[in-house]
């Protein structure tokens, strides 16, 4: 026999079988196959829609009603176990019905004061219908108005539900009922009367401060005040610093010591409190300064048992008082702080920023608070004695145990000698004196910017008759005309009196500068804010004031200048200075317009004396591999031209190994370069070669003598600067130009 039928439906019984809420249940005839296909007994696919009619189209339920929420009022009757409050108790729910899944959620409102839990009662999760039909969930069609229903064993009775809910329950139409009204609870009702009867009979008076406190918390106002209290005897002016902290209109005061006040460090001038405004106002009794009268309390049948208070509705006994608040509080005002008369001097920025966002305050001026300086009791000393340094006798009077005078230790650390710099001006100067055989001795005078002091050194000269070396120690030099035995500390001589052309007594001995060395010249050029004599501004500015005499200048410049150089050499120079400005000039400021006018030297030096040079150096090294060197250019040399260029050449010295350094090497390569920077080889390294070009050996430089008026006869020393270019001297001075 064929298959009955039967088996053909058990085998397609998964086709038969649709999902509603999660649970399989048989489906209707008029529903599709899996596929879309036909079961058996179905003639035509029936078409099926999530919305409701006339709402959508044949999207998924889940789709349609995606956060769409039907919302319930309901309340319930629950008993209460303690029957002395009621019988039972009325609790407010709100339902929701989600949609999309058929889920219901049920929440309660939170009550202040209930005494019951609240909150969420029943989590969102499909809740089955009460028994006999627990197989079953709860639907949408199974909600409506002034309905009980019910949940887990507890009846709900909806009385209401919002303005969607009522839309949305017509359309799929459901008929609504009319809504009802949530009885009043009676714990609550007994509740309310409860208060009412404790409220007084007058206006309720609010004393939050919980709001201010939170808003102004750590917020504090800061002045600077001042307290005179000089009128008083053994009185003065105290300095004060006030807080008033917002949180809670309260005012705390600290006093600002100072060193030697000789008054006990407190912690506070005032602690922190409400400061009245008429004080001090005396001994309040209990109870006068309060915000509320209480006037009696009243309560149950037990003992201590307070259901309720009565306040004083007049106030009567009451003490009534004023506290400074912020708005009392300005630069200039002045407060009673308990009987003290204080004035608001100064404020910080934040209390600045506070007053002009708050009342729109914008002069902040601040008042001096500090007192006027006390009159200085001069300090007099004894004079000095005689033993020791004029310090060790001054630290002796100053503590009673007698302590070693402080050098100056910050200036000795800057100008202290490191390296190649010294931080030591030297002089050349002779001594001024009327006996024959000391009137051509000529000294070194040393200046030590570190501490001040002077050393003298005469150099030796030989078969002149005169020991020479050390003159005088390194010490401090004071200057002349002073009392020895006084109270003052004596004067000692500073570098700004030490110039070319100055006299200077060192101990009785009077030297007259004559010269400097070079470090010394540029040292005092480069702080010619401490030495005028070498400011070149200053100096332009006295011959600028010869403006007359310029065309006269410039006829005797051009007349000393035969060759038409545009130069002259220092005498010349020097000359013709002193004789037009008439003594406005001295030797050290002559010096320095000679130093800044002066023809550079010839940075190339003679190609014989780089020769010479070189061959002593070849000399002592001994090297003599020239005619290998010649052979590795003829190598290199590809075009046979016998030149390569100055960077192969330099390359093969190194390389060789040539005993002369970078600059030496440098300076007579360029001297042997044509137009393309090519050099002849052999003949370079034939002037190089020492054996057969030989070369006269260096000479040592002699200084020749320089007159300086008749003092500097028989002076060995170095000419300042050799040549002076005397037009650009008078364009900038005179503004001349070349004719």
């Amino acid at each position: 026999f064929p298959l009955p039928l039967v088996g053909k439906e058990k085998f397609h019984k998964s086709q038969h079988w649709g999902f509603c809420n999660n649970v399989g249940m048989l489906v209707s005839e008029d529903k599709p196959g899996i596929g879309g296909e036909l079961l058996l007994g179905q003639k035509t696919k029936p078409k099926y829609s999530a919305f409701p009619k006339g709402m959508g189209s044949d999207a998924p339920s889940w789709v349609a009603f995606d956060k769409q929420v039907l919302s319930f009022d309901a309340y319930l009757e629950d008993e209460v176990p303690d029957k002395s409050q009621g019988n039972y108790r009325i609790r407010r729910y709100k339902i929701y019905f989600y949609l999309e899944d058929d889920t219901i959620q049920v929440n309660e409102p939170e009550l202040k004061n209930s005494g019951m839990p609240q909150g969420t009662s029943i989590r969102r999760q499909r809740i089955s219908l009460p028994p006999p039909d627990e197989d079953q969930f709860y639907t949408v069609h199974h909600f409506n108005i002034n309905i009980d229903i019910i949940f887990y064993g507890r009846t709900f009775k909806i009385y209401d539900c919002d303005t969607f809910t009522k839309n949305f329950l017509k359309k799929i139409g459901v008929k609504l009922n009319p809504p009802g009204q949530c009885p009043e609870d009676p714990y609550m009702k007994i509740r309310r009367e409860t208060l009412d009867c404790m409220k007084p009979l007058r206006p309720y008076e609010s004393f939050d401060t919980l709001k201010q406190f939170l808003e102004y918390d750590r917020k504090v106002l800061r002045f600077f005040c001042l307290w005179d209290d000089s009128a008083t005897l053994f009185g003065d002016r105290r300095e004060l610093i006030l807080h008033y902290f917002l949180s809670d209109d309260t005012i705390e005061v600290k006093e600002v010591m100072p060193h030697n006040s000789g008054r006990d460090a407190m912690s506070l001038f005032l602690q922190r409190r409400k400061l009245p405004k008429y004080g001090p106002p005396g001994v309040c009794q209990p109870g006068q300064v309060t915000d509320r009268t209480v006037l009696n309390i009243y309560g149950g049948l037990k003992e201590n048992r307070v259901d309720g208070y009565l306040l004083d509705k007049y106030k009567l006994g009451k003490l009534d008082q004023e506290f400074y608040k912020d708005s009392d509080l300005f630069i200039g005002a002045t407060i009673n702080v308990w009987g003290r008369k204080v004035l608001l001097c100064d404020c910080d920025e934040f209390t600045k920023t506070y007053y002009k966002t708050k009342y729109g305050i914008e002069n902040f001026t601040s008042i001096p608070c500090k007192a006027p300086p006390l009159p200085k009791i001069e300090r007099k000393f004894p004079p000095y004695t005689g033993f020791g340094s004029e310090e060790d006798s001054l630290r002796s009077c100053i503590g009673l145990v007698p302590t070693p005078h402080q050098r100056d230790f910050k200036k000795f650390m800057e100008k202290d000698s490191y390296g190649n710099i010294s931080n030591t001006l030297r002089f050349f100067a002779k001594l001024i004196t009327h006996k024959c055989a000391d009137v051509d001795r000529m000294f070194v005078i040393s200046y030590f910017l570190s501490d001040d002091t002077i050393s003298v050194f005469e150099p030796i000269e030989r078969n002149s008759g005169i020991t020479g070396g050390k003159f005088l120690k390194r010490i401090r030099v004071k200057k002349p005309g002073q009392e020895v035995f006084k109270s003052e500390l004596s004067e000692y001589i500073k570098a700004e009196e030490l110039y070319i052309g100055a006299t200077v007594n060192v101990n009785g001995y009077l030297f007259l500068l004559l010269n400097a060395d070079e470090y010394t010249l540029n040292y005092m050029e480069t702080n010619s804010d401490m030495f005028p004599m070498s400011s070149i501004e200053l100096i332009l500015q006295k011959l600028k004031e010869e403006e007359s005499k310029s065309r006269e200048i410039k006829q005797v410049f051009t007349a000393a200048d035969c060759k038409h150089t545009k130069m002259v050499d220092y005498n010349t120079f020097r000359d013709i200075i002193m004789s037009l400005t008439v003594g406005k000039l001295i030797d050290h400021e002559l010096i320095t317009l000679a130093r800044h006018y002066r023809v550079p030297k010839d940075p190339c030096p003679d190609m014989s004396v780089l020769m010479a040079q070189a061959h002593e150096q070849l000399k002592k090294n001994t090297f003599e591999n020239f005619e290998s060197l010649i052979s590795t250019c003829v190598y290199q040399d590809r075009e046979k031209k016998k030149v390569l260029p100055s960077k192969d050449i330099r390359r093969l010295c190194k390389s060789f190994r040539l005993p002369l350094s970078d600059d030496l090497l440098g300076s007579i390569l360029s001297g042997f370069e044509d137009s393309e920077k090519q050099i002849n080889y052999e003949s370079f390294f034939c002037a190089l070669n020492w054996r057969i070009n030989p070369m006269p050996e260096l000479e040592a430089t002699l200084y020749t003598k320089e007159r300086c008026e008749d003092e500097w006869l028989g002076m060995p020393s170095p000419i300042p600067v050799k040549y002076i270019n005397y037009m650009r001297l008078l364009k900038d001075v005179f503004g001349l130009e070349e004719e």
